[in-house]
């Protein structure tokens, strides 16, 4: 009986399903993203994102802890250099299933599960949305200190407008003073 065994067996003996699913991690920790069936995935996630929270603390232990659940030496390397430190501040919630149409031959559900970190599309859709924010975070700090002096700006433009006209007639009464101006600048040179 299996009472409370809540794993999926995916129709392979015990051996066979462990080196399946430590060649998927593997491959989801090279590539960043793979396609397989969404049970595949759901196993996968839970199966690789443990090894995701163990790599966040680089001591031999951990580090022979991970190789003898992935058994690749390169791989073990990458996931402790690059992706530990993407996710350090991440707690946990490693991976994203996103499901994708059925595949055509036997009409199985198909799914593609890749690292959250590492999906460009989303990052740049967050920088733009955190960029957003900030705007407008300061936009209205800047229309609160500058409305008094925008109704005052109004108002200022008739006063100025009026002082202009008034001051016509002294500018053209300082116009032939600079020319003597410019005369005593190229006899002293």
């Amino acid at each position: 009986m299996r009472h409370g065994k809540k794993h999926n067996h995916l129709g392979r003996t015990t051996s066979h399903r462990k080196a399946m699913l430590a060649n998927m991690a593997s491959s989801l920790i090279t590539h960043k993203r793979i396609t397989t069936t969404l049970a595949k995935a759901k196993a996968l996630r839970v199966y690789v994102e443990p090894i995701i929270t163990k790599s966040k603390n680089d001591t031999t232990h951990s580090r022979r802890t991970v190789f003898a659940y992935l058994q690749n030496k390169e791989v073990v390397t990458e996931l402790f250099r690059d992706v530990a430190a993407k996710v350090a501040n991440r707690p946990g919630g490693y991976t994203r299933i996103i499901k994708l149409n059925n595949r055509l031959g036997d009409n199985a559900e198909m799914a593609l599960i890749e690292l959250v970190d590492y999906n460009e599309v989303y990052g740049k859709d967050a920088a733009a949305a955190e960029k957003k924010t900030t705007r407008r975070g300061r936009s209205k700090a800047t229309k609160k200190a500058d409305a008094p002096a925008a109704e005052v700006k109004e108002a200022a433009p008739a006063v100025e407008a009026k002082e202009e006209v008034e001051e016509a007639p002294a500018a053209e009464e300082t116009a032939p003073e600079a020319p003597a101006a410019d005369d005593a600048e190229e006899q002293k040179a």
